[in-house]
């Protein structure tokens, strides 16, 4: 039913599900920058804390708190920075 992912020397913790029919992952992030690749098109929501992030392609930095998201498209990747620890609901577009 749950399935935990570490990531980044345990840097990144998450865990994935689905429900009705749909995946998802929350998670942690501590402190640092890390790059993801995407498989699936996502949409990062942040539950708490903030972020900066660099979709793949693009020069443009963007910040990212509390309450708002961002999508990521299929088979691309972001760079994403945190200096306290961060939450988040992604889901699988």
């Amino acid at each position: 039913m749950f399935s935990h992912n570490s990531y980044f020397d345990d840097n990144v913790q998450s865990i994935a599900y689905t429900r009705h029919g749909r995946k998802a992952s929350v998670g942690v992030i501590a402190p640092g920058t890390y790059h993801f690749g995407t498989e699936a098109a996502e949409r990062m929501n942040i539950t708490s804390g903030e972020c900066q992030v660099q979709r793949d392609g693009s020069d443009q930095v963007i910040g990212y708190a509390n309450g708002t998201a961002f999508e990521v498209a299929a088979n691309s990747g972001f760079t994403i920075t945190v200096t306290e620890p961060c939450s988040y609901l992604c889901e699988y577009l």
